[in-house]
């Protein structure tokens, strides 16, 4: 099958099915708004698994479709320009499923992989602390192994969608007096148990998506540990390789239709008048196809199985942007942008993209840490 026969297919797919009960999706969901629509949106999730539109790098044989980067990337592109809601599967097929593929034995790819596929399980990530956040290595909770089962004891934080997750992969600490990133061990934690608590943190934008995740004697079995014991700082950096996939054009595709929300905004408030918000719009948008290049460059090294520095600057390059128009959008909006839409605290789409980008730079390794994995990794450059 050629590209643009997939493309056709996806395209006619996504139009025949974001209707009926379906058509109230659209649009759902996403950052600073994963409170919409959850249930219509975890139905819609299994509707995809179904029809064999999730998890399609995967192989055959765990649901998936074997399909090529190219194809995913169709796949995502499609999919946003669908306006199609926001997947909430989205942490256990991009994260924790390809690092099962890569380190789980036989046994747990056949328990774990199929739920995340059809959409009947879904997962959170275990890895900030209050004092290990873009210090991962510094991670403090505790587990211990009693009989066949690991019993957990700490707090996470910044845990996104813990409220809604059915599971968790933990990095703990399972070597007594270890430091660093020595003596951690990549768990996979059942949520719904005695011992877990989980409390939502509310965000400026009014929303509670991440969480604080209490594990107080919380348990797991002996067998739900991926790699081996202190291997989890390798599986843990596995992980996060992973964030930097194929989805990333998908998530450009929202990107100019923020910008385009933005632009339009200020022919509205006259703010086009103005040549400094002018200039600030026209290099926005040519930041954005600097990033859409950068991603084909990384999609290239990908698929040639050499990833480039370009992967590097990928999270780093987003996130800056993303917080810039942010910003850009409450400019152009002038002083109407200080006001609520209503009671208590109805936010418009374009404060609400203001306020909760501020937390881009932060998660998923804060922007300070980015630069010195760059430095030091990929430039060479001495500690400092």
């Amino acid at each position: 099958m050629t590209l643009d026969s997939f493309r056709h297919e996806v395209r006619e797919w996504l139009e025949a099915n974001l209707t009926g009960e379906f058509a109230d999706a659209r649009g759902l969901g996403g950052p600073g708004r994963e409170h919409e629509g959850h249930e219509l949106r975890v139905a819609w999730e299994r509707h995809l698994g179904a029809a064999g539109w999730t998890c399609l790098g995967w192989p055959g044989e765990y649901g998936g479709r074997d399909a090529s980067l190219d194809e995913q990337v169709v796949f995502y592109e499609e999919y946003a320009r669908a306006n199609a809601p926001a997947r909430v599967g989205h942490i256990g097929e991009g994260l924790i499923g390809p690092t099962i593929l890569d380190f789980g034995t036989p046994e747990q790819k056949k328990r774990f992989l199929p739920p995340i596929q059809r959409g009947e399980e879904l997962w959170c990530q275990g890895y900030s602390e209050p004092d290990a956040g873009s210090d991962l290595a510094n991670v403090q909770t505790k587990a211990v192994l009693d009989g066949d089962e690991w019993v957990i004891t700490g707090q996470k934080v910044w845990t996104s969608l813990a409220h809604v997750a059915d599971w968790c992969f933990v990095v703990c600490r399972t070597e007594p007096r270890s430091q660093r990133h020595k003596g951690l061990s990549y768990l996979l934690v059942p949520m719904d148990q005695p011992g877990v608590e989980i409390r939502p943190i509310t965000q400026m934008t009014g929303t509670g998506e991440f969480n604080e995740v209490f594990f107080d004697g919380a348990r797991t079995a002996a067998a739900n540990i991926l790699g081996e014991p202190g291997d989890g700082w390798r599986v843990a950096m596995a992980t996060l390789g992973y964030e930097r996939g194929a989805s990333t054009l998908g998530q450009q595709i929202g990107f100019h239709r923020e910008l385009a929300a933005v632009i339009e905004a200020a022919r509205r408030s006259g703010a086009v008048d103005d040549p400094v918000l002018r200039d600030r719009l026209t290099q926005s948008w040519l930041e954005l196809e600097i990033m859409r290049l950068n991603a084909l460059r990384t999609m290239t090294s990908l698929s040639a199985g050499e990833p480039g520095p370009e992967v590097s600057i990928a999270k780093l390059y987003w996130s800056e942007w993303h917080r810039r128009l942010g910003e850009l959008a409450q400019a152009v909006q002038g002083r109407a942008g200080l006001v609520a839409d209503g009671e208590p605290y109805d936010l418009n789409d374009l404060q609400r993209l203001y306020l909760f980008s501020r937390a881009d730079t932060i998660y998923a390794g804060s922007s300070e840490i980015q630069r010195n994995i760059i430095a030091e990794r990929t430039l060479g450059l001495p500690r400092g």
